[in-house]
């Protein structure tokens, strides 16, 4: 089952604020034993909601564009994690073990709907397709 570790933005983040070298060993050493577990699927760091935008749906249909930057840092995400774990307990202890505080959830996976034989067979071709180009699904 896969897993994201979310880390929030803080005004530091989002004022564009770099982790010291403190923080990047921490985070790098925490990084590599993830990969020699052979959980990690992904992870990455966010720029500032400022550099961001967000999509909203228009009065009438369509699409407006809303640039960042956007109130309330402690609501933004600043970077994540997904990984594939055994359980939840598993999740679990790497966010105890993880360098900066996080918010855990649960990634839904295609068997958590119910789908019909064609859209499941449909969503199959679809994660195959991004597995070939290198992707995660």
């Amino acid at each position: 089952m896969r897993y994201m570790m979310i880390v929030k933005s803080t005004p530091e983040t989002e004022n564009g604020a770099m982790p010291s070298p403190e923080e990047l060993k921490a985070m790098g050493d925490y990084n590599e034993e993830l990969v020699k577990s052979g959980v990690l699927l992904a992870g990455e760091g966010l720029h500032p909601s400022s550099e961001g935008f967000r999509t909203e749906i228009a009065t009438g249909g369509g699409r407006s564009v809303v640039d960042g930057p956007f109130t309330e840092a402690k609501e933004l995400i600043a970077g994540f994690w997904l990984l594939q774990v055994r359980s939840r307990e598993e999740a679990l202890e790497w966010a105890k073990r993880c360098p900066e505080p996080v918010e855990v959830r649960r990634v839904f996976e295609a068997e958590d709907f119910e789908m019909s034989e064609e859209e499941a067979e449909r969503e199959a071709k679809l994660r195959e397709q991004v597995r070939e180009a290198g992707g995660i699904a």
